[in-house]
């Protein structure tokens, strides 16, 4: 995990302030190429060493996969720097080695800079049929900015796990705030886009819709027992945590996980809150370590404005959610726990929302807006805290047999999630936790309630109090 960050005329006051804002991401080390200079180094005193230039790419890294000392951007005829992690990285590796390519490092980022020079020099493909063909094959969560024929190209995995924004100026970054310190507006790279930043315009085409990938009636049920323990297990690292509340989606991740792993839970809200009350009967009843946060109105309040920071929008909602992923990930920091799992995007694939009873047609919408409406956020705020959350239910081959799920596979009656409580169960999880109604995080935890008392003793609405706590933080 780490900042990208780069764009046309970078001068060395702005390379600056933009690893300055985004280095939180990416504390292990930074990377500066221009057409000037390239510079690596784990010392971030060296930053004073850039001179900026006419066109520049910048990383700062926290290492997860590949060596820890190499640092991005890589630079050949393509230079690339890129966000996330590819977890078939070994197997295009050695596609990759047989078809003549040669590699510097064990880097997943390198296979997609080696990827995108076969298909582009190689197979003679033009750059937005390489990148439509590179969405399919790597299989991961990602966001990758690189220059070619002196432009910029930006694009992020087909669902959005991993944040990327881009200013009418010509410059990009993962998070907004690193634009704002340019004082430049910021637009997300949207999922399948490919955006082409040249001198003079800026042009963004939609190459890849998961939306309309179909595949072959089967047991769907089988599908998606094969399917969910494999993107668990490229997920997991020997020792991983799982954000969780003991609703399905993280019960069955853990369940899957603990096959794999050493698996750690967080949780937290309130001493009394429900979801830690759960979350100690299911944790119990798998065996598992239960890891608690228990935080009160005065915790809260004295991580407000980080939180904000993290989160970059006076939305109350968001603000509520963020509050118990905010103390999930500082406990897992604390604990040395680097990768969490999450159950996000199980709903939206599966219909777990009662509004989807009414309107099915609401799950295309939200999977299509997932992106910036909750993976940005969680991506924010746990990166904020040095950690990297993972999402094995929005594995792209998982996710596209979801999509294709038919309706009354997910919703029948007043039964929300039908094929995945049924998976559960098939996969040796209880019925009692199965079958357990959902209780969003922001009411679960009491972080709503804490938030709305804090705002009341300011004489605000939450709506105003949000507005101001932005603006004190951005302004």
């Amino acid at each position: 995990m780490c900042l990208i960050a780069g764009g046309f005329n970078i001068p060395r006051e702005y390379a600056i302030k933009m690893i300055e804002l985004g280095r939180h991401r990416g504390p292990d080390s930074f990377g500066f190429w221009s057409e000037r200079q390239v510079i690596k180094s784990e010392d971030f005193s060296d930053v004073e060493n850039i001179e900026g230039g006419k066109t520049a790419l910048i990383q700062c890294r926290l290492a997860m996969t590949g060596s820890k000392d190499y640092t991005q951007p890589f630079y050949n005829e393509i230079v690339l720097v890129h966000n996330g992690e590819i977890y078939n990285h070994e197997i295009l590796r050695e596609y990759l080695i047989e078809r003549g390519a040669s590699f510097e490092t064990d880097v997943d980022s390198e296979v997609i800079l080696r990827l995108l020079e076969y298909l582009i020099f190689e197979k003679k493909m033009k750059v937005g049929e390489a990148v439509k063909l590179a969405m399919k094959m790597l299989r991961g969560d990602y966001a990758v900015a690189f220059f070619f024929n002196d432009r910029f190209y930006l694009f992020r995995d087909p669902l959005g796990v991993r944040p990327l924004y881009y200013s009418p100026n010509g410059h990009f970054a993962s998070e907004k705030k690193v634009l704002w310190g340019l004082e430049e507006d910021a637009n997300p790279v949207l999922p399948g886009e490919l955006v082409e930043i040249s001198k003079h315009r800026i042009v963004k085409e939609k190459i890849f819709n998961i939306l309309s990938i179909k595949v072959p009636g089967r047991s769907y049920v089988n599908g998606l027992m094969n399917i969910l323990p494999d993107a668990v297990r490229i997920r997991a690292n020997k020792k991983v945590g799982v954000l969780f509340s003991g609703g399905l989606d993280s019960s069955l991740i853990a369940k899957i996980a603990s096959e794999y792993s050493k698996v750690v839970l967080y949780t937290s809200g309130t001493e009394d809150s429900k979801d830690i009350e759960w979350a100690r009967k299911v944790a119990d009843e798998l065996g598992l370590k239960l890891r608690e946060s228990v935080f009160s109105k005065e915790d809260v309040e004295a991580e407000l404005e980080r939180i904000m920071f993290a989160i970059e929008e006076p939305n109350p909602m968001n603000l509520a959610i963020a509050i118990p992923l905010y103390f999930s990930t500082k406990k897992a920091k604390e604990d040395g726990v680097k990768i969490l799992l999450s159950g996000q995007g199980a709903d939206e694939l599966f219909g777990g929302y009662a509004k989807y009873m009414e309107n099915p047609g609401l799950m295309l919408k939200d999977i299509e807006e997932l992106g910036e409406k909750n993976l940005a956020r969680d991506d924010k705020v746990s990166m904020l805290n040095g950690v990297e959350v993972r999402y094995p239910y929005l594995d792209l081959p998982l996710a596209i047999l979801a999509l294709n799920v038919p309706l009354e596979l997910k919703i029948n009656g007043n039964r929300r999630k039908v094929i995945l409580r049924e998976v559960a169960k098939k996969m040796g999880l209880p019925e009692w936790i199965a079958e357990r109604e959902k209780k969003a995080a922001q009411y679960g935890s009491n972080a709503q309630k804490i938030l709305r008392k804090i705002a009341k003793s300011r004489g605000l609405k939450l709506r105003e109090f949000a507005d101001v706590l932005f603006s004190n933080v951005f302004h």
